[in-house]
């Protein structure tokens, strides 16, 4: 019990991991009540403190269960989907009349007739509706910190009587993860451009790196973005997606342009390569990722600066051209197709 560790959250905000004895003492100071959930040992849910054995007793028995922590008034739409292809895919969502999903900027592909499509500022979620004109303004203003357009789309099934569907296309090959976020604890980190679409209701904002070499070195500066609600939100990368579930304690070392999504319990953190060799030669740069649990991880295998890196070496402006095709009359061969 003395050596247990738990991580404390209300409202969206998290703190730890803590020892349980600093966790009962700041229930005695008052800072930590019946609102708060934790997530600990042998929990598989963020859990009210109040129901857990261990803190129980120090607030009198059992307490009515708080809303869920970050959850919002009002709940996103329930969508329905498919996701089609293999390397280069695309998601196909059917809407009931009234139902709304956004997107990216320039993300759809197709729309049913009924569709009714809408830019705006913001997100079009709670959060962001409850500061008004300047609440949207400052909620498109923090996603263009992250690389995105200033505006998203709202698309809405204006059709009373029929279910209509419309596609959005990924924008590199790669893999469209669909992610339940009331099945996430209500919230997701993940890197600056792996938001594609998601259910109306779920909220696109920020999130700010507070380690300095995590901001540095790990690939993705010092914002990321992070997805929130009790929707469904569907993210794109490069290549295949690896899911890891990670126990408490339990260290993933990752190439730093690999990272593509974790929870908010998984701890993201860079360290520096061992070994002068490994260093200079090992090609995978100076420093690695390392989350730690506890929390699920999602890791590309390949990312689009890779992917970037490797079409730039190959194009004709820079020397790529006819490399290893092994042409039979060599350099003549590259005077007369005018490669030289």
């Amino acid at each position: 019990m003395a050596g247990e560790q738990w991580y404390v959250g209300v409202n969206g905000q998290q703190e730890g991991p803590l020892p349980t004895a600093q966790v009962i003492e700041r229930i005695q100071a008052g800072s930590i009540t019946p609102q708060h959930y934790v997530f600990g040992p042998g929990a598989s849910t963020w859990t009210p403190i109040a129901q857990v054995a261990a803190f129980a007793p120090w607030f009198g028995g059992a307490v009515p269960p708080p809303p869920p922590p970050g959850a919002a008034v009002t709940h996103a739409h329930e969508i329905d989907f498919k996701v089609f292809g293999e390397d280069l895919q695309y998601v196909e969502i059917t809407l009931d009349p009234g139902e709304a999903c956004i997107a990216e900027a320039g993300a759809m592909m197709f729309m049913e007739p009924g569709i009714a499509m809408e830019t705006i500022f913001g997100d079009g979620s709670q959060q962001s509706a409850q500061g008004g004109m300047w609440g949207a303004v400052l909620s498109a203003g923090k996603r263009v910190l992250t690389g995105e357009s200033l505006f998203l789309t709202v698309f809405a099934n204006n059709d009373p009587s029929q279910r209509r569907s419309l596609g959005f296309a990924a924008p590199y090959p790669g893999t469209i993860v669909p992610m339940d976020l009331a099945q996430l604890g209500g919230k997701i980190i993940c890197q600056k451009d792996a938001f594609l679409c998601a259910a109306k209701g779920v909220s696109v904002g920020v999130e700010f790196q507070k380690k300095i070499g995590v901001g540095l070195f790990g690939g993705e500066g010092f914002i990321l973005q992070k997805l929130e609600g009790d929707g469904l939100a569907f993210v794109h990368a490069g290549g295949v997606l690896m899911s890891r579930t990670l126990a408490a304690g339990e260290t993933l070392r990752v190439d730093t342009g690999c990272v593509v999504a974790f929870e908010p319990t998984v701890k993201y953190d860079i360290q520096m390569q061992s070994g002068v060799k490994s260093i200079l030669f090992g090609g995978e740069g100076l420093f690695l990722a390392t989350l730690t649990g506890p929390g699920r991880c999602w890791v590309q295998s390949l990312p689009f600066s890779r992917l970037a890196g490797r079409i730039w070496a190959a194009a004709p402006q820079t020397g790529g051209a006819r490399v290893g095709e092994g042409s039979v009359l060599g350099p003549l061969g590259d005077i007369v197709m005018g490669s030289r």
